[in-house]
């Protein structure tokens, strides 16, 4: 058709021009200079309107009033868009809250010990967060009654948990562990420091799987992995071996209908990527681990079609707001908080040792042999500052590598260890260590008598185990050989945290430090968000102190 022929108007068929949207002040002004653009961003829970300056001298912010078409008369600025409000549970996986039953994207780790306490999980539940008792390397008997206490206490709460520490050398251990989980029916379990999954992991995994009325898999329990290495997050991320759940089903601990819908969901929907962290650790940057991991995630999710997603959670040097903002910005689902738990009043930890860890700053920490996996040469990541118990537990291994027995070390080497880091003689220490071992798995007493390097390992892990409780206990006799498991996350904090309110040790607070990485994470990502639209956003305006929150 000819639209040019003087039978069509075609100046009918092209719309009006839409009038210009502009913002229209109400009882406050647009913000333009640098200090009033950071009092405006710093208000994260209500819309921040993006609008041009009026002689074109750039972007500023502005705050209620109201957006209208331009109209004869009314004097406004050229509207260029409106940012939401902003609040602190939106930062990760919406689908974390929903699951968990949280309000925050937020974890309190299982540091071991019992360091994470009873009070300390029960306060992150009651505060919308999640937390795991810290279980590892604590006898089963512990674990249950803490248990027990929480499933009391926090009775039809879903957000708290304990951990599963990975255990090669005492695989009874992890069984007994996963037995008391499934029989108290503790909502959320997180294996760490796993290499590789074992029966115990799968049965947790896998234990009380059933189908939902639309056919949807349901988890009796959800299995967090913390992982540092993608090999070892990849088997978390698929489903259960089949092998695994054959023999699982032949010993009767899982039903076949359990083991058929393993096959079909990963093993763990929640994997809390550990990088930089202390205890175990691999001492990886989160910028460079967590989008290997998210990038690994979605590959395995494509290749076994699951009908639901992964969360990747981050952990590791999390000891500012600025860390946490990153971490979610890096796409974490959620974050978890270790280190800088450990000097607060809930923590299972001695005064003197919360005093030690508030001096610590970024460099002082080091890497020491674990207790757990000393044989292996597994190390973690401690404290240095004000404790010699990084370099006594080196020289402990440094002689079980180069030796077959006590005996063969040469006798004066043998005597330095007896008085400066035994501070007795070995044959005292092994009585001691016997007594322990045959109580708590006599396989080990076993093997020790047809062993000798066995029995100067178990005799050296007992300075290892016994430097652990003494921080925890306060022996300030021994403090000279404290273990204290610490990451550089913990120095980060203290530098935020100087001057404030959160500077002493008695005054932090598990919920307070969470809410006010949290308050922060929020404003510095707002921040982020007005500079990546043009706002010439004050270098300040990324900075969060302490303060006070409900």
């Amino acid at each position: 058709m000819d639209r040019s022929h003087p039978g069509h108007d075609t100046t009918a068929l092209a719309p009006a021009p839409a009038a210009p949207v502009l913002w229209y002040p109400g009882d406050r002004p647009a913000a333009f200079a640098p200090a009033e653009i950071q009092g405006a961003a710093a208000g994260i829970r209500q819309p921040l309107h993006l609008v041009a300056a009026p002689d074109g001298g750039g972007i500023g912010i502005a705050v209620g009033g109201a957006t209208a078409p331009a109209a004869p008369g009314r004097r406004g600025l050229p509207l260029l868009g409106t940012l939401p409000p902003l609040y602190p549970e939106w930062l990760g996986d919406r689908s974390f809250g929903e699951t968990h039953g949280t309000r925050f994207p937020y974890i309190a780790g299982e540091m071991a010990g019992g360091i994470a306490t009873v009070a300390m999980v029960s306060a992150m539940a009651r505060a919308g967060m999640l937390g795991f008792f810290g279980s590892a390397g604590l006898d089963p008997e512990r674990v249950e009654r803490a248990t027990v206490e929480l499933a009391t206490g926090l009775a039809g709460k879903p957000n708290w948990g304990i951990n599963l520490i990975h255990s090669p050398g005492e695989p009874a251990l992890e069984d007994r562990i996963a037995e008391i989980a499934l029989r108290h029916r503790v909502p959320a379990v997180s294996a760490s420091a796993f290499m590789s999954l074992t029966p115990a992991v799968i049965r947790i995994a896998a234990g009380g799987l059933r189908r939902g009325p639309q056919g949807r898999v349901l988890r009796a329990t959800r299995l967090f992995a913390k992982v540092s290495r993608p090999e070892v997050a990849g088997p978390f991320m698929a489903p259960a071996p089949a092998a695994l759940l054959r023999a699982l089903v032949g010993r009767g601990q899982l039903t076949e209908a359990e083991a058929g819908l393993a096959a079909r969901v990963p093993v763990a929907e929640d994997v809390t990527v550990e990088a930089d962290s202390g205890g175990h650790t691999d001492n990886r940057p989160l910028t460079v681990l967590l989008p290997a991991m998210l990038a690994l995630r979605d590959e395995l999710t494509a290749a076994h079609g699951y009908d639901r997603g992964i969360r990747i959670g981050a952990a590791g040097g999390l000891g500012t707001p600025a860390a946490v903002a990153g971490a979610f910005a890096l796409g974490a689902a959620y974050v978890l908080t270790g280190s800088v738990n450990q000097a607060t009043r809930e923590a299972g930890l001695s005064d003197d040792a919360k005093d030690m860890l508030a001096r610590a700053d970024m460099a002082d920490v080091t890497m020491a042999p674990a207790a757990d996996m000393f044989e292996i040469g597994v190390k973690l990541q401690v404290l240095r500052r004000g404790t010699l118990f990084a370099a006594r537990a080196t020289r402990l291994y440094e002689l079980y590598r180069d030796h077959e027995s006590w005996e063969d070390i040469p006798p004066r080497q043998r005597d330095r260890v007896e008085q400066d880091i035994l501070k007795a003689s070995f044959d005292t220490v092994w009585a001691e260590t016997l007594r322990f071992w045959t109580h708590r798995d006599p396989a080990q007493v076993q093997r020790a008598e047809r062993d000798p390097r066995h029995r100067m390992a178990l005799t050296f892990r007992w300075y290892l185990g016994m430097s652990s409780r003494w921080a925890v206990a306060g022996h300030g006799e021994r403090r000279a050989d404290y273990q204290i498991w610490c990451g550089p996350a913990m120095g980060a904090f203290n530098r935020w945290a100087a001057d404030s309110f959160l500077a002493k040790p008695s005054h932090r607070d598990v919920v307070q430090i969470a809410l006010n990485l949290l308050e922060g994470a929020a404003v510095i990502t707002r921040a982020h968000q007005l500079r990546s639209h043009g706002v010439a956003v004050p270098a300040t305006a990324f900075s969060f102190r302490p303060r006070r929150l409900a």
